[in-house]
């Protein structure tokens, strides 16, 4: 008798989805549990840090520019794009020759817009590759050569300049009213295409002789397993989180003396980052991703659905013989409601995203039944995880 006290009462088992429409309908949510699966039972993997932080002072600037395309075989702007007559008559007239706007055509030329991207202690002499997008209504840059464009910074200053031939990665032929186009002929690349000729100063020491490091994602959990790290790695160092995002550390002055050295053995520790619990989902395609740290509240699930059909059949009604009446095509309505049968799971406080997901599937239900859901168990209170609708 008291081995009986003690047991635990069973909880219901989920029952399988019935029919080849059950099957067919959770084979994704099936190879999700397999997947989520092996997600938990593997061991929480490290990363490094120079993949989830970065010190400040390291990062990239912005660079923009316009300038005109050349050599196009008239698929370049009309002359409606006043902005490229004006832009052909104002460059020929710095090289001496004067030519009335309204006497240029343009359609082997195109007006566009540079953009690139300074790195980081980049030195005057070295290369970037630019981007170069049509801005009037060319049909295509295939090509073409971007004359000498200077880029400039948000501050209005140039850093570097920009020249050569374009590659569009694609085509765009037509001829007799027919036209054959490849990837986004309007949008082109040229690589190493602007020499550097200003340099941005950039110091990642501040005068104490220290340096910060930035988390990507800003978490207090993850900040203090980064000093953790650091501090067992370099008990010399002194390491402080100022905030979640932000870990101040001071060099000695061995470490002061080297500190590109420290740096690239700072960005190889490995950090085990933390993440908050959260569910994304995109209603336009049907996608659910869900990580490891999801929880559930003890939950019981229902779901089914009810089938609606509405057949309509026409008959004909023939009059008698020798009668005034006419032949007429009667229709006939018939409305069926079908309702499935609701199946319930039970889920245990602490459920897993894996019991989570084996439960669902148990149901029988699609990605998007799924969707809702999660919606519903976070109203419900019982989803312990942030749910993001893109």
């Amino acid at each position: 008798m008291m081995a009986m006290k003690n047991r635990r009462p069973s909880l219901p088992t989920p029952l399988p989805p019935r029919g080849k429409e059950g099957l067919r309908m959770t084979a994704p949510l099936t190879l999700l549990s397999l997947l989520l699966a092996c997600m938990l039972h593997a061991q929480a993997p490290t990363v490094r840090l120079k993949d989830i932080a970065q010190v400040r002072g390291v990062r990239s600037n912005q660079l923009i520019g316009y300038g005109i395309v050349v050599g196009l075989e008239g698929t370049g702007d009309s002359n409606g794009a006043m902005f490229t007559v004006q832009s052909i008559a104002n460059m020929l007239e710095r090289f001496g020759i004067t030519v009335l706007p309204g006497a240029i055509k343009v359609k082997n030329v195109a007006a566009v817009m540079v953009t690139a991207e300074l790195p980081p202690f980049a030195r005057a002499g070295n290369t970037i590759d630019v981007v170069v997008s049509s801005i009037g209504d060319a049909r295509s840059l295939q090509g073409g050569t971007l004359l000498q464009t200077p880029l400039r910074g948000a501050d209005g200053n140039v850093y570097a300049v920009a020249q050569g031939p374009i590659s569009i990665g694609g085509f765009n032929f037509g001829g007799g009213g027919a036209r054959v186009q490849r990837n986004h002929t309007t949008v082109g690349r040229i690589p190493n295409g602007a020499l550097i000729e200003r340099e941005v100063p950039a110091s990642f020491l501040q005068g104490d002789n220290g340096l910060t490091i930035q988390l990507n994602q800003p978490d207090f959990t993850t900040a203090a397993r980064v000093v953790s790290s650091i501090r067992s790695a370099f008990p010399n160092l002194t390491v402080q989180a100022l905030d979640p995002s932000t870990i101040r550390v001071l060099l000695d002055p061995q470490s002061a003396v080297d500190p590109v050295m420290l740096i690239a053995s700072l960005e190889t520790l490995s950090v085990l980052p933390d993440i908050k619990a959260r569910v994304v989902v995109n209603e336009r395609t049907g996608t659910v991703v869900v990580n490891g740290d999801v929880r559930v509240a003890p939950v019981a699930i229902a779901h089914g659905g009810i089938t609606v059909r509405v057949q309509t059949t026409f008959e004909v009604s023939q009059p008698p013989p020798l009668s005034n009446g006419q032949t007429q095509v009667v229709p006939q309505t018939q409305v069926n409601a079908s309702e499935e049968p609701a199946r319930m799971v039970y889920l245990r406080d602490g459920a897993s995203v894996e019991s989570l997901v084996k439960a669902l599937n148990a149901l029988g239900v699609t990605p998007r039944d799924l969707i809702a859901i999660l919606q519903s168990l976070k109203a419900a209170g019982a989803l312990h995880a942030e749910i993001e609708v893109q």
